[in-house]
């Protein structure tokens, strides 16, 4: 997949969680896509983004990738949440909210100045 591709749609799959989040109330039958979206969001996206910024992109099979991704984001959001426990902010869904946002974001462009060099490597 190219690298712009990829990172198309990680940011795509974010708007679309944080529309959910914000925009759907929670008594609309509606509320089961906020769930599904930030279900995914918390325990599979953070770490399928670090994935792709520690390994190659032919290293390993979808297997490994799926549950490396899985692990990976249980302790990316467990650490976040740690921090914010901490801090002066606190464990809010905004604060939960902003934060997984931005390690995605901030995850996913590292993942893609990765991908985009190996791609200009191999050609």
């Amino acid at each position: 997949m190219k690298a712009t591709t990829w990172l198309a749609i990680i940011f795509v799959y974010t708007l679309l969680t944080l529309l959910c989040v914000y925009l759907i109330p929670i008594d609309s039958p509606f509320y089961v896509f906020t769930i599904v979206f930030g279900f995914v969001f918390v325990a599979v996206v953070p770490g399928y983004c670090l994935v792709n910024v520690l390994f190659q992109e032919e290293k390993l099979d979808l297997i490994e990738k799926t549950v490396l991704s899985v692990a990976l984001s249980f302790s990316i959001v467990g650490i976040s949440g740690l921090f914010l426990g901490l801090s002066p902010i606190g464990i809010t869904v905004s604060s939960i909210v902003v934060s997984l946002t931005s390690i995605v974001l901030l995850l996913a462009f590292f993942a893609f100045i990765k991908k985009f060099s190996e791609s200009k490597a191999r050609k």
